[in-house]
C-alpha cells in the first residue's frame, strides 16, 4: 500500500508588504498631530489648576534676628509650644525658602506666631 501525499507549498520568508506607506511629508504630519494632541491634553489638564478670586489669609509670622551661635534647632525649640521642634523646623524653612538648617549671624527669619 502506498499513501499519496499533497504537494507542500514553501511559506514565503518574508511577511506581505502593507499598501499604505509614509513619505517624509507624512511622518511629518503624524508627528506633527500627535505634538499637538499632547500639547492639547497637557493645556486641558493643566486648566484645572487654577488659583481663586478670594484671597487667602496670610500665616501670622514675625521676623527675628539670627545671634551668633544660634541653630534653626534652637530657634524652633523657643517657638515649639506643642513641643514638636521638627515640624516648626520645617515651617520656618518653608516660609523662608532655606534649602538647609545653616544659619549666619544677623540673618532675618520669618517664623510663625502661635
Amino acid at each position: 500500500m502506498s499513501t499519496i501525499t499533497a504537494p507542500r507549498v514553501p511559506y514565503a520568508a518574508t511577511p506581505a508588504r502593507s499598501s499604505v506607506r509614509l513619505t517624509r511629508r507624512g511622518r511629518l504630519t503624524v508627528f506633527l498631530l500627535a505634538l499637538a494632541a499632547v500639547l492639547a491634553a497637557g493645556i486641558f489638564i493643566a486648566a484645572g489648576s487654577v488659583a481663586t478670586e478670594e484671597a487667602g489669609t496670610p500665616e501670622p509670622t514675625r521676623v527675628v534676628m539670627v545671634g551668633t551661635g544660634e541653630t534653626l534647632w534652637g530657634i524652633a525649640a523657643e517657638l515649639a509650644e506643642d513641643g514638636d521642634v521638627r515640624s516648626t523646623m520645617s515651617e520656618i524653612e518653608r516660609l523662608n525658602a532655606l534649602d538647609s538648617a545653616v544659619l549666619d549671624a544677623g540673618q532675618r527669619l520669618v517664623v510663625p506666631v502661635d
